[in-house]
Formats: structure tokens, sequence, C-alpha cells
């Protein structure tokens, strides 16, 4: 009489054998750092920018973009990375150019190339240039400005408008005597 096989035990062991071998792929990777990137924050803060300067909601753009309201803090806070297609529905719904969300990056993110396998540097320039974010201050991105930018667009009258923006240069110390400090 020939002898039975138990195929249960031989895929058990298979199966055994596979996830062990998973397990240690797993672990020789690097850990993935929990924090979002600086230029995941980056672009989130100018989707949120925008957001504010329109006066919408993160309801109302998770709406156009079919998307929770949640969903969009997530981007906004930079803690989920927005993807290229995600970011090109966003420009439209936003009215902005895809560069927008990259404008204005803090020292240092814009300034780095990127590395790649054996430590290569990509980039097509030649000779280092200056970042585009060069002498760009944080004022733009506090409520205060977004607030004063949304009631000066609320002012429908031109004449009215223009009036109000010449005051408001009037107020303030000139260009030069801002730059000196």
């Amino acid at each position: 009489m020939a002898a039975s096989i138990d195929y249960g035990d031989h895929r058990r062991s298979h199966y055994l054998e596979s996830a062990l071998a998973m397990s240690e792929e797993v672990a020789e990777r690097p850990e993935r750092d929990s924090r979002p990137s600086p230029i995941d924050i980056h672009v989130g803060s100018r989707v949120r920018l925008r957001r504010t300067l329109l006066g919408m909601s993160q309801e109302r753009l998770g709406d156009a973009l079919g998307l929770t309201f949640q969903q969009v803090q997530k981007y906004e806070r930079g803690v989920n990375r927005v993807g290229a297609s995600r970011l090109f529905d966003i420009s439209r719904v936003l009215d902005v150019p895809i560069s927008y969300f990259f404008d204005d990056m803090p020292e240092g993110m814009s300034e780095t190339p990127v590395s790649g396998p054996r430590g290569r540097m990509y980039g097509l320039a030649e000779h280092p240039q200056e970042p585009f974010s060069s002498g760009v201050d944080d004022q733009l991105n506090k409520r205060e400005t977004l607030e004063l930018v949304r009631a000066y667009y609320r002012i429908t009258d031109p004449a009215v408008r223009k009036r109000m923006f010449d005051l408001m240069k009037s107020l303030a110390p000139s260009e030069s005597a801002f730059e000196a400090t």
C-alpha cells in the first residue's frame, strides 16, 4: 500500500517559509520616517493659503475634488502626500498653475538637488543657482494677511479699492526704509 501524503502539512510549511522570507525583507528595509516631508508641508500650506484667499472652505474644496474635508485637512498639513494627478485637480479648482504650490519654498529646500543611486546628483543647471525663494518673508502665510487680502478684494468699486490701496501705501514706511532694517 502506498504511503499517503498530507498536502496540508506541505502547504503550511510553504506558507511559513514565505511568511518568514517576507518578514526578513521587511526587516532589511530602512524604517520610513513617519514625519511629513518639509516639501509636502509646504505644498499643503500653499493649498491652504490659496483656498483661504478664495474664501473657500475645506468642505467645498473637498466636494469639488470628490474628497472629504478630513482628506483636504491632511493634504494641507502635509500628513498625506499629494499625488501628481490630485495636484493637477487642485490647481484647476483653485485656479492657479501647478508651480504655485512650489513657489516661495523655504531656503534650503529648493537649493539641494536630488541625490540618485550611487550618490549621483540629478539636475539640469550646470552651476548652483540662487533659490527662487530668497528674501521671501513669512508674512504672506499669516491669517491677518489673508483676511486683509480677502477684505480688499470684497470691495467691489474699483475706485474705492484703489483709494484704499493708496491709503495703505501712504501709511506704511517706504520700501527703502523697510529693506534697511
